[in-house]
């Protein structure tokens, strides 16, 4: 009974965030439109964007290989892992031994890799402007990202997620000037990992400028889908990262009961909404930068990163 008791729970939350990620996006875009003084399009519009795809057929070049055919596929379950391990309202799930930093950033990192490879597949300019910048922000966000892990794994001793929440509500955390300045830089990293503005603008079309859209346009039909729906999973997972390690309030701890889990399903809904409106408030109020400027943007990250940990070892050290 124990057992199917964890892989209940665990199945939620595997099913949660899939079903999430989409709203997220469109109450993003509908908060946005509300600041802009715009109606702006149902918070619901992702989802039917997403059927549309899946029931339209997929055109592909004459000269399109297997790998991007399979990318994808690939892409949708490597962010889905990623996102599923990641402790949304409860921790100690059945697979939170594998919640690992770590890993989580070696599985974003493969997508990455495999999203640049198709990019380049099909041998258009756009494709290949595409993947070498992303390949240039990858060089600087995940050096950066690394540095935020170490930061944490000092502070709670351990880079598992479940762990690091734990600690995170112990009293023994208090105030650090440290942890501020890796929330600093995480949010950053994850400004330039979901291509949000000033780094990329997610609604733009315009070849001088876009990043990650220049590497998906030559996908159609359900390919499209599973890229989009990756790339919405990717955004919650990043607002749920920082929820999860700044903010672990109301976290069902394992063998809780129902209304543990209830209240840390809504206490996990209500995080998404203001960690989604303030990236809201935060594109309209910023403009895109030029895209020589994203190493001074993810150089900046990476030296709080580093400025994190140091200060960690030197207060140790005192």
């Amino acid at each position: 009974m124990v057992l199917i008791s964890a892989l209940l729970v665990q199945a939620v939350q595997m099913v949660v965030v899939v079903l999430l990620a989409p709203l997220l996006t469109g109450f993003i875009r509908k908060a946005k439109a509300r600041l802009l003084r715009r109606r702006g399009p149902s918070v619901f519009q992702p989802y039917r964007d997403l059927l549309r795809l899946l029931r339209k057929d997929v055109v592909l070049a004459e000269n399109a290989s297997w790998l991007f055919r399979v990318v994808p596929y690939l892409i949708f379950a490597m962010t889905w892992v990623s996102a599923a391990l990641v402790p949304t309202f409860a921790t100690g799930l059945m697979f939170s031994w594998s919640a690992d930093l770590i890993a989580i950033i070696a599985l974003l990192g493969s997508a990455r890799f495999f999203l640049a490879l198709a990019g380049m597949d099909v041998g258009t300019s756009f494709g290949g402007i595409g993947s070498s910048r992303e390949v240039m922000i990858a060089t600087l966000a995940e050096p950066a990202m690394l540095m935020i892990i170490f930061t944490l794994a000092l502070v709670a001793g351990s880079t598992q997620l479940s762990t690091i929440a734990a600690f995170m509500t112990s009293p023994q955390v208090g105030l650090r000037v440290s942890l501020g300045i890796a929330l600093i830089a995480l949010t950053m990293v994850a400004i330039a990992e979901n291509a949000r503005i000033p780094v990329d603008n997610p609604a733009t079309h315009l070849e001088l400028t876009m990043v990650h859209e220049a590497m998906v346009l030559e996908y159609s039909g359900r390919h499209l889908a599973m890229i989009e729906l990756a790339a919405s999973l990717k955004l919650l997972l990043y607002i749920s990262l920082i929820a999860c390690m700044f903010v672990p309030w109301k976290l069902a701890t394992p063998g809780a009961g129902p209304d543990a889990y209830l209240t840390g399903m809504l206490a996990y809904i209500v995080k998404l909404a203001v960690g989604a409106a303030f990236l809201a408030l935060f594109e309209t109020q910023t403009a895109k930068m030029r895209v020589f400027r994203v190493p001074e943007f993810l150089g900046a990250a990476l030296m709080l990163g580093l400025l994190a940990t140091l200060l960690l070892f030197v207060s140790r050290s005192l």
